[in-house]
């Protein structure tokens, strides 16, 4: 705690507490999900009750039309959901928007357009994306929106915008993805754009840009989608985010590099790090799918040739982050290829193939894993060495957003509607 508040002076101690508990694999407030895959970051909930089985009318406490497009999360506080989204007016530019909701009755309390067509314009973007793909954060009565190029914002409780900046204007490669994380007094994202890519800090309390760290990377294709990992090795905070060709280790304070493993030609990555047993969980993105296993054992420099644990093409994922229970860690490739490995050697215990197409991130729970195909359906499996299929639940929707969790149930946010599963909590036994 004193290296952290010696190395960053403007962490109030209060955050040093949250990130020594977040690292204990403990949340400060169970009930609440305030970023892109959880507490912590990681896609496991500590809920011991959640619901196992559902359909489009089975187990559903309510389904809440969502106006306009977005593949954000949901993420929640104090009994509200926060989300965004972008409404197409006009001749197609966005309204971007930011929405919170009732979490007992999934009714929309304040709809507030954060960038107006105006300011957007017209944008073209991948298939599978959004106006609205990133992440919001929830942090200390705040909500932090992110839409990539189009701008941050920062809105109260109540929905008014305290902040907002767009001045951060670069040239992104299928639209926008990564999500925002808070560091102390920083909120931190990827700008891996098509040229000049960075990872960059604003001011969580202005707006003003704190920090910029350029990606000094000699590749072909710069753009990558990942969303940054708030890390502490040897006592020391660090911020692990993947680029184009590597993946890079910051200091929170000034965002100087202090690691990096390089893996070539990868590119487009979107897979969220993964922090378990001393070891980085990443995937390299396009052409080809490699998932690698890093050592963080607080060394300094290019770590490429002594610090990679593990890699292997066997059923790595492209989009889909991965997530660790205990000694296994579980992925789901884009092809709908499941796996369960020895977290510290690469092993595989078990491959099934499950639903094709996936981009929502797994979920654990409970001793079970949920994956969320695109085509809406959601597999339950036990976490363990050898693979058994708990459910299968069809919703008949599109969905593309990982799951989220509030007060022992799960939040599904489809292409249409958000919905609150319940019920039917049936053991994994």
């Amino acid at each position: 705690m004193a290296l952290l508040n010696r190395v960053m002076p403007s962490f109030p101690r209060a955050t040093g507490l949250l990130l020594v508990l977040t690292f204990a694999g403990v949340s400060v407030r169970a009930e609440d999900w305030p970023e892109f895959r959880g507490p912590g970051g990681q896609g496991i909930s500590r809920g011991t009750d959640l619901p196992l089985q559902w359909s489009a009318t089975e187990n559903v406490l309510w389904r809440q039309p969502v106006p306009g497009l977005g593949w954000s999360s949901p993420v929640t506080a104090g009994g509200r959901i926060f989300l965004t989204t972008g409404v197409a007016v006009g001749d197609g530019a966005p309204s971007l928007r930011a929405l919170a909701l009732e979490l007992a009755t999934g009714r929309i309390l304040w709809d507030t357009e954060v960038f107006p067509p105006a300011e957007t314009g017209r944008a073209s973007m991948h298939k599978k994306n959004s106006p609205a793909s990133p992440t919001p954060v929830v942090h200390e009565g705040r909500v932090y929106v992110h839409f990539g190029h189009f701008g941050t914002a920062c809105l109260d409780l109540e929905g008014k915008v305290l902040w907002r900046n767009n001045r951060l204007r670069y040239e992104p490669e299928h639209g926008n993805g990564g999500s925002p994380i808070i560091v102390g007094d920083r909120l931190v994202f990827s700008a891996d754009a098509r040229t000049d890519p960075a990872l960059v800090a604003l001011d969580r309390r202005t707006g003003e840009v704190a920090w910029r760290s350029a990606r000094d990377l000699e590749v072909r294709q710069k753009f990558s989608f990942a969303t940054p990992l708030l890390i502490e090795v040897a006592g020391r905070p660090q911020i692990v985010c993947p680029a184009s060709g590597a993946v890079i280790a910051h200091d929170p304070a000034d965002g100087r590099e202090l690691w990096r493993v390089r893996y070539g030609g990868g590119y487009s990555l979107i897979p969220r790090p993964v922090f378990a047993h001393g070891l980085i969980f990443i995937g390299t993105g396009y052409n080809r799918a490699d998932l690698l296993a890093i050592r963080v054992d607080g060394s300094m420099g290019d770590l490429t040739d002594s610090h990679i644990a593990w890699r292997t093409t066997k059923g790595a994922p492209l989009t889909p982050s991965t997530v660790a229970v205990g000694d296994e860690l579980y992925a789901v490739s884009d092809m709908g290829v499941a796996t369960c490995f020895n977290a510290r050697t690469g092993e595989v215990y078990w491959q099934e193939k499950l639903e094709p197409g996936y981009s929502a991130s797994p979920l654990a729970a409970a001793g079970r894993v949920y994956f969320q195909s695109e085509g809406g359906v959601a597999t339950v499996v036990a976490a363990g060495r050898t693979f058994r299929q708990l459910a299968r639940n069809e919703l008949g929707e599109r969905t593309l957003a990982s799951l989220a969790v509030a007060e022992n149930t799960v939040l599904l946010r489809s292409e249409k509607a958000l919905y609150r599963i319940g019920g039917n909590r049936a053991s994994a036994r």
